[in-house]
C-alpha cells in the first residue's frame, strides 16, 4: 500500500476515534450526568474493548507478520513478546517522567508547579491515549481498512466513556460545563498525531510491522492494568465494571471478525 493513502486512512480513522471523546462528554453540557456506577460500567466496557483489540487486532496479526518472515515458532513469539514488554515499558516510563494528575490518586511524576492543574489532567489523559493512537495507525498501515477499521471503531467506542469521565471529574474540580467539555474533547483530538506516527513508521519500514503491532498492544495492556481497571474498582462497583468489560471484549471480538 502506498504511503500517502495509508497516512490519510490513519489520520481520518484516528481523528474519528478521537472525536468520540467529545461525543462521550456531551452529557455534562445538558446536565444529565450518569451515576458513578454507570460510569464505572462504561469504563469497564472501555477496558474490555482495549483488551480484545490488544490480542485479536494487534498481537495475533503481529505473530502472523513475524511468522511470514521467520521460520519456526520460537522466533516470531520471541519478537512479539519483546515488543509487548517494550510497549508496556515505554508507557510506564512516560507515566513516571511526565508530570500529570489522576482524578483520585493525585499527582504523579516530577514536580511541575508552573503547570496549571487542568493541564496536568490533559497530560494524564494524553499519556493514556498514546497507545490507542499508535494502534489505529499501525492497524491501517498493516492491513488497510480491514485492519484499521475495527480498531478505529472499537477505540472510538471506548473513548466515549473516557471523555465523560474526564469531563465529570473536571466538573468536580469546579470547572464550568463548557470548559470541562472542551478539555475532554481536547484530550481526544490529539489522537490523529499518534495515528500518523504509527502508520508512517510501518509504511516506511515494513519489517517493523510485527514490532509496531505488538508494541501498541503492550502499551494498551499497561493502560488497562495500571489505569482503567483500578479506577473502576475504587468505589465498590466491581461487578458492574466486570460486566462492562465482558460486553466490551466480546463486542470488539465480534467487530474484529465481522469487519476484518
Amino acid at each position: 500500500m502506498d504511503t500517502l493513502p495509508v497516512l490519510a486512512l490513519a489520520g481520518f480513522g484516528s481523528l474519528a476515534a478521537g472525536a468520540m471523546t467529545a461525543v462521550g462528554a456531551l452529557p455534562v453540557l445538558v446536565g444529565r450526568i450518569p451515576s458513578r456506577g454507570m460510569r464505572d460500567l462504561s469504563l469497564g466496557f472501555a477496558a474490555g474493548v482495549m483488551l480484545a483489540a490488544s490480542f485479536f487486532s494487534l498481537i495475533v496479526p503481529a505473530l502472523e507478520a513475524a511468522g511470514a518472515d521467520l521460520a519456526g515458532d520460537a522466533a516470531p513469539a520471541a519478537i512479539v513478546s519483546v515488543a509487548i514488554l517494550l510497549g508496556m515499558g515505554a508507557i510506564a516510563l512516560l507515566n513516571e517522567r511526565l508530570p500529570h494528575e489522576h482524578f483520585r490518586s493525585g499527582r504523579e511524576g516530577p514536580e511541575a508547579t508552573a503547570l496549571r492543574r487542568v493541564w496536568l489532567f490533559v497530560i494524564a489523559i494524553t499519556i493514556h491515549n498514546v497507545p490507542e493512537e499508535l494502534a489505529v495507525g499501525v492497524g491501517f498501515a498493516a492491513e488497510g481498512v480491514a485492519g484499521g477499521a475495527p480498531l478505529a471503531l472499537g477505540i472510538g467506542l471506548q473513548n466515549a466513556p473516557e471523555g465523560l469521565a474526564v469531563a465529570v471529574a473536571l466538573l468536580g474540580e469546579g470547572y464550568p460545563k463548557r470548559r470541562a467539555w472542551a478539555v475532554a474533547a481536547l484530550t481526544g483530538l490529539v489522537e490523529p498525531l499518534g495515528g500518523l506516527i504509527g502508520a508512517g513508521v510501518i509504511a516506511v519500514s515494513e519489517p517493523l510491522l510485527p514490532w509496531g503491532l505488538a508494541f501498541a498492544a503492550g502499551a494498551m495492556l499497561y493502560v488497562i492494568s495500571h489505569e482503567i481497571i483500578p479506577e473502576t474498582h475504587r468505589c465498590g462497583h466491581q461487578q458492574k465494571a466486570t460486566a462492562g468489560l465482558a460486553v466490551g471484549l466480546v463486542l470488539m471480538l465480534f467487530l474484529d471478525v465481522w469487519l476484518g
